[in-house]
């Protein structure tokens, strides 16, 4: 049966499941490509387009957003709300139409304004998401395209260079010296060779296919062309799908977050039940009594706090896009405010990284022509994606390759840090290798002279080169070693076995100048409370030399060397100290990232290349760059516009505003609540009416909510973000015990003031509890808000129109002739004397309660990480 069934001549309608798994390395080449309706030269536009409405987007682990009228109808899931709608519509039954349509519209508008909110932030992140998204090199039109991976499609046909990811589970048309990572699928670390060819040797499973590559893997080294097969869902990926889409384990600001709205909820449940048994028991209304108890549920519920965290985690990632910082996953926003350690690279963040190359020299130091032929070999040769150190060597100046052809290469890997060619020249075969430079000399048994002759590399010899290499480090430059040696003639192919008893030829050397802000940028983010550690590839000189440029004192050093000799606890014991970590592989970067979270710390990791992936998983924060390998941004949290360390430090900052930002609105909801549930207990203790209406109570939150709407936009005081922000639920536990009952204080005071001096009955006393619930605890967040006197701290000025417009709404409501539709009367004049007097006390004693709380308790944690 034919994968593909007329949609058109040009391109019949692919079927999905009309190929089996194993066609894609079983099939001829040939065969399949004209199964697939498309040629080495890809697709046209029209085709690939036509091809992604059919099959979908290629991303095995998304989540299809429902539709934006199914996204606001599942808003109305909460049963509270289900029960107020219908507990009104009863309501409605008996006659009373104007309370059921007021409450209705109520609701309808506080779902609207939610629902607005959420899917603006949500449209936001995902805007930027795109803007870094991971592309592919297609084939299209007669010409390569760089397209999103998530719009490819079978047929495609993409390019592979090291470093890029596999979009889809692919068939390969083409191949260079192509190795494979393949852990995500087999859990394998070692790399897998693949190779163009029409036989599936290896193919026992999917992935040991030798001519097919699969999506979620990626390249190590060499190149390749592909033809996409199968994309999304039907990938192999695909069947992980379910996995790969379960969440990651929660931050402690997710469980934080979660903590506050169970306790709420709990406490909530508990006083709505005693409040509905109190009615019932004094022979209220039944239907009255329990709409109150409903409407007091919604009311005390902080359903606006997922709203309040999306918009703002939103609006910071959208601020941080202005500071040329993307970001993918919005909780690294809090990680970022909490991280208290950064690992990163040495290069791009303490160095310019615009490396070139100043000399090329032998062992003793004088120029050499011939080092330079061998470098400029190698780099031109070597395939796939090229480093900065090969693109510095081809930039020097020409070199003649006539004559010279390739035969094989041993990709380079960062577990022997070398690449190898074997290249011919006038019918002579030559193994041609460029890597570091200790190991080039431990694996090279002679050298070539200034004269050409090859001669041993005694002892003696072997000191004066590696004294060169020291003068190289010392002097602040980057060094590669290049060596050869003569192999067979017929010799087929280069393997790791070959390179040894060498002949040292010399090293290349580099300048990369230091980065002149980099000094106080490390001390600036120490001085917030975040240290950095620098892991590099580099050697002990070369990395000590760019510390005393920049100004920053080696608190100590570890190599890679040592580490293998270290246990983990005595590697815990140093860490501590050291900041300057030379020659380490990818493995040790992990083991690192791994030991300083088991210290305590929250680590944010930066680093740009395919052997960054790893710790940039395992990081709290991982932070890469738009020009990065793919394999890294795919892994990073944080997508930098600019590599600079600066920048990380502003996003630094970011987080921390926006972890302040969202603790505003929970200590504002924690401490009015408790409060409201101890006034609406004790008023239904004593009062022989229900202190506020259901309607009322609704209105009540809906302006109290129209209120929050602005606290993503303000602004937070210096000292709250000068160290790192963590997430304390034990420290708003104690603000809401503390600050709860202080709201409550002045609740019983109003209803003794509305009954004893005014007389009130019923209508009046609900009228001016409402006024005077609504302004004091709207007004309060001036207080809250901030650590020092209120008015030593400026707010936002959208909060300060939105708090004073709703608190002028909640007094001019019940002298409106629309007042009666929600039960209020107008109060006397004397009553708003009263309430003004009772809302500056308020705020006065929140002030005093205030100081007295922050010097008991303390700020929620802003402490610098301690070993645990």
């Amino acid at each position: 049966m034919n994968l593909m069934q007329g949609r058109s001549e040009a391109s019949p309608g692919l079927k999905s499941d009309e190929i089996g798994a194993e066609d894609i390395w079983k099939a001829p080449t040939a065969q399949l490509l004209v199964r697939l309706s498309t040629t080495p030269a890809g697709l046209s536009a029209a085709e690939a387009q036509a091809r992604l409405a059919a099959f979908g987007p290629n991303n095995a682990a998304a989540v299809k957003r429902s539709p934006l009228w199914l996204q606001f109808l599942s808003r109305f899931r909460n049963p509270l709300v289900i029960i107020l709608l219908a507990a009104s519509g009863l309501s409605a039954a008996t006659g009373d139409i104007v309370s059921f349509a007021i409450v209705g519209a109520i609701v309808m508008l506080s779902m609207t304004l939610d629902f607005i909110q959420e899917v603006r932030a949500q449209d936001a992140v995902e805007a930027l998401r795109r803007s870094v998204a991971v592309k592919a090199s297609v084939r299209r039109d007669g010409a390569i395209l760089c397209v999103p991976i998530d719009t490819v499609v079978p047929g495609d046909v993409v390019e592979l260079i090291a470093g890029d990811l596999v979009p889809a589970d692919s068939r390969l048309l083409e191949s260079r010296d192509l190795f494979i990572n393949q852990a995500l699928l087999t859990g394998e670390p070692y790399p897998a060779e693949k190779q163009a060819t029409e036989t599936a040797s290896g193919a026992e499973n999917p992935a040991g296919a030798v001519n097919a590559v699969f999506a979620g893997t990626s390249v190590i080294s060499g190149s390749a062309t592909i033809v996409i097969c199968r994309t999304g869902a039907l990938t192999a990926l695909g069947h992980l799908a379910t996995s790969l889409a379960e969440k990651p384990p929660a931050t402690a600001f997710t469980v934080g977050i979660g903590r506050f709205g169970m306790l709420i909820m709990r406490l909530t449940l508990l006083m709505v039940v005693f409040v509905l048994v109190v009615n019932i028991s004094f022979h209220r209304p039944l239907l009255e009594s329990l709409l109150f108890a409903l409407a007091l549920a919604v009311g005390l519920t902080p359903e606006l706090l997922p709203m309040i965290v999306t918009v703002t985690l939103a609006r910071s990632a959208m601020a941080l896009s202005k500071r040329k910082v993307i970001v993918k996953r919005l909780s690294a926003i809090h990680d970022l405010g909490a991280m208290d350690m950064l690992c990163t690279d040495k290069t791009g963040t303490l160095t310019e990284a615009s490396i070139k190359l100043v000399h090329v020299i032998d062992g003793r130091g004088a120029e050499s022509a011939s080092a330079f032929a061998y470098a400029f070999i190698n780099s031109r040769f070597e395939t796939g994606m090229k480093s900065p150190l090969d693109e510095a060597i081809l930039a020097a100046h020409p070199f003649d390759m006539a004559g010279w052809t390739k035969i094989d290469e041993v990709p380079f890997d960062f577990e022997r840090r070398r690449v190898s060619v074997l290249a011919a020249h006038e019918g002579k075969r030559r193994l041609i290798v460029k890597g570091a430079p200790e190991d080039l000399l431990r694996l090279s048994v002679r050298y070539e002279a200034a004269n050409g002759e090859e001669q041993a590399l005694d002892p003696e010899t072997r000191r004066a080169f590696e004294a060169t290499l020291e003068k190289i480090g010392a002097q602040g430059f980057r060094a590669l070693g290049v060596a050869s040696h003569a192999v067979d003639d017929v010799c087929p192919a280069a393997a790791i076995v070959d390179e040894c008893n060498l002949v040292f030829a010399g090293f290349a050397v580099f300048l990369d100048p230091p980065k002149a802000s980099a000094g106080a940028t490390i001390q600036a983010m120490a001085d917030a409370g975040v240290a950095v550690k620098v892991l590099t590839g580099d050697n002990e000189i070369v990395s000590r030399h760019v510390f005393s440029e920049i100004g920053v004192p080696v608190t100590g050093v570890l190599t890679g060397d040592a580490m293998t000799h270290l246990s983990d606890e005595a590697l815990l014991g140093q860490l501590p100290q050291i900041n300057l970590f030379c020659r380490v592989n990818p493995q040790q970067k992990l083991r690192i990232l791994l030991a300083l979270k088991r210290l305590g710390y929250i680590v944010g990791f930066m680093g740009d290349g395919i052997n960054d992936a790893p710790a940039l998983h395992a990081a709290d924060v991982g932070i890469s760059v738009d020009g990065a390998a793919d394999v890294a941004r795919a892994a990073a949290d944080l997508i930098l516009l600019e590599h600079d360390l600066s920048v990380v430090r502003e996003a630094v900052v970011g987080g921390r505003q926006t972890v302040q930002n969202v603790s505003k609105y929970v200590l504002m909801a924690s401490s009015s609540n408790f409060g409201n549930m101890f006034s609406m207990a004790g008023a239904s203790l004593f009062l022989p009416f229900l202190p506020m209406l259901p309607i009322q109570i609704l209105l009540n939150n809906l302006l109290y909510d129209v209120s929050e709407i602005a606290i993503p936009f303000d602004g937070v005081d210096p000292e709250a973000i000068a160290l790192p922000v963590k997430w304390d639920i034990g420290f708003i536990e104690r603000f809401m015990l503390v600050f709860g009952p202080v709201s409550s204080i002045f609740d019983f005071l109003t209803f003794y003031a509305l009954i004893a001096v005014f007389g009130a009955g019923e209508s009046l006393f609900q009228t001016g509890w409402f006024m005077e619930s609504l302004a004091t605890q709207v007004l309060v967040v001036f207080a809250i808000r901030t650590r020092r006197l209120f008015f030593r701290s400026r707010p936002n000025g959208f909060l300060i129109a939105m708090a004073l417009g709703v608190v002028a709404v909640a007094i001019g409501l019940p002298l409106s002739p629309i007042g009666h539709w929600f039960g209020f009367v107008t109060p006397p004049p004397l009553f708003f004397a009263y309430l003004i007097g009772a809302t500056l006390a308020y705020l006065a004693l929140v002030e005093l309660v205030k100081a007295m709380f922050y010097r008991a308790v303390g700020a929620p944690s802003p402490r610098r990480a301690r070993p645990r």
